[in-house]
């Protein structure tokens, strides 16, 4: 048999490693330390990051203009029973209400679950939420207009602005 210093040298720390381990096992075992290192990673969701799973859990609910759910919602509807579900008492009802209720952040501090608000010369006309981006544009969750239903679509036009409701 042949034997290198290299193999006896990733032999020998392998079995300092497995020593170790074994060792720190029990000890961490009997002192709690196991279980509270695996909850300490456990993520608990913010109230944006529910507020975006309400939303996404209404996509294919038909739009209905002045609808704020359950089963049917316009813009700002699908917004205001997402966040309120979320835990925001406070959101108002219309999207442009919405726009003024939220802290306008950059364009780059977008992360999911944020609102967007879609603009023209006369004021802020539909709200939808940031999902992320795919193919590089991003992407919004949002009860388009009558006929359609709740959806995802790249955005369509620069003329909008974000809002957070991160951090309220």
């Amino acid at each position: 048999m042949h034997v290198t210093l290299p193999s006896i040298a990733r032999a020998l720390v392998g079995a300092a490693l497995a020593g170790a381990l074994l060792t720190a096992a029990p000890a961490q075992a009997a002192t709690g330390h196991a279980d509270r290192d695996r909850d300490r990673h456990k993520h608990e969701p913010t109230r944006v990051e529910r507020a975006m799973s309400v939303a996404a859990a209404q996509k294919g609910d038909p739009y209905r203009y002045g609808a704020a759910g359950p089963g049917a919602f316009d813009c700002s509807g699908l917004v205001f029973y997402s966040f309120r579900r979320a835990g925001f008492s406070n959101i108002p009802r219309t999207s442009s209400a919405q726009a003024h209720f939220a802290r306008r952040i950059s364009r780059g501090a977008m992360q999911r679950g944020d609102l967007m608000f879609f603009y023209d010369g006369g004021g802020v006309y539909h709200v939808g939420v940031f999902v992320g981006f795919s193919h590089g544009r991003r992407h919004v969750l949002h009860a388009p207009y009558s006929g359609t239903r709740v959806r995802i679509d790249r955005v369509w036009t620069d003329s909008w602005y974000p809002g957070t409701l991160r951090k309220r």
